[in-house]
């Protein structure tokens, strides 16, 4: 905690969202020295009141330019479109934007931070420090102390990304959905037969080309030239940036799981060096942010069920790989709206003001 660094004036842009609104209760549950926090979102929840968990109350103001008028620190999770707006003025007016969305991720010139993994990136900021994607940031916390190593060759993934990834109104869809499917059970049961050959009308889902609940879709964002999903380019792309391995040989599967809170990763990874698992496990047992729950004789692994709503990073079922040498296989579960938005951000703040190294 930092209780006994300089106050900061912070703002909290995209307050009324889920990861805006979490951010404020990480503030109070860490104690981030603040000397004040403003709330700002669209001029259409302008007016609106937020209360915090212990009880202050916020109300909420339009996200205009003057807006960051003597803001030290702003916390941005309002989308790509709008930091790409409001960055300039934040800058302009002496501030450093915390930046939740895709927008400066891949700019050389935005340094990408998970701070137990590369904080000393933190110092060459310009203005703007981003926050890796929700899957990603988990990812490398746990590749990082077993890279400085062993030296990683290669990284096959799969993740498993709960629908908190897509926001608020797609948690509501697959709330909405199952009640509906579980409604209609004993019918579709009835007709599953005959129906399972048909393919959904995907326009009649909001949020997803085709259904989530009660199914797993192996699409997250658009596709690529390369047949690759957005997400998982940005899976590839930032992990090699923050752990400053351009050469490093990574590949990646994106699926959307019908589950509310908190991502799963499957992941295998052959090294240059020769390793042991008792030696993973050490290293992991000293690593920040990381926790192991690995003991397959009594069923205990990481599960979204188990760690949401907590800070660390869950690694299980670490085994070694008997088809290849050099190379594990293991599970990977984290709070997406933590650790993958929230949390990190709030860290990162932590880091700036530990750093003094708030002034652009």
């Amino acid at each position: 905690m930092l209780e006994s660094f300089a106050m900061a004036n912070i703002a909290i842009l995209g307050a009324t969202g889920n990861v805006g609104r979490l951010i404020l209760e990480i503030l109070e549950e860490r104690k981030f020295p603040c000397e004040s926090i403003k709330l700002l979102a669209s001029a259409r929840s302008a007016g609106s009141t937020i209360i915090s968990p212990k009880g202050k109350e916020y109300k909420v103001e339009e996200a205009t330019p003057e807006a960051f008028d003597g803001i030290d620190i702003v916390f941005a999770s309002a989308g790509s479109e709008t930091s790409k707006a409001l960055a300039p003025e934040i800058i302009k007016r002496g501030g450093v934007m915390i930046d939740n969305s895709s927008a400066f991720r891949m700019d050389p010139e935005v340094p990408l931070v998970v701070p137990e993994v590369n904080a000393e990136d933190i110092k060459n900021h310009k203005g703007i420090i981003a926050n890796p994607n929700c899957s990603t940031a988990p990812l490398v916390l746990a590749l990082k102390p077993l890279d400085e190593k062993f030296k990683i060759k290669r990284v096959v993934v799969s993740t498993y990304q709960s629908v908190s990834g897509a926001g608020k109104a797609a948690m509501d869809e697959l709330i909405t959905a199952s009640k509906k499917y579980m409604g209609n059970l004993p019918n579709e049961l009835a007709d599953l037969a005959s129906s399972s050959s048909e393919i959904p009308d995907q326009h009649s889902y909001e949020n997803y080309v085709n259904p989530i609940a009660f199914n797993l879709i192996p699409q997250i964002d658009v596709f690529m030239n390369n047949d690759y999903t957005k997400e998982e380019m940005k899976l590839i792309n930032e992990s090699k940036k923050m752990l400053h391995r351009p050469d490093l040989a990574i590949t990646c599967t994106a699926v959307r799981v019908p589950v509310l809170v908190s991502h799963s990763e499957s992941i295998n990874l052959e090294f240059e060096e020769d390793i042991t698992i008792k030696e993973i496990k050490k290293l992991w047992s000293k690593t920040e942010s990381l926790e192991i729950m690995d003991n397959p004789s009594k069923s205990e692994y990481p599960m979204p069920i188990n760690v949401t709503g907590r800070d660390p990073v869950y690694v299980g079922r670490i085994r070694l790989d008997e088809s290849q040498p050099n190379t594990i296989n293991f599970w990977l579960v984290s709070d997406n709206l933590r650790i993958g938005a929230a949390l990190n951000a709030v860290r990162i703040g932590e880091e700036l003001i530990k750093q003094e190294a708030l002034a652009s």
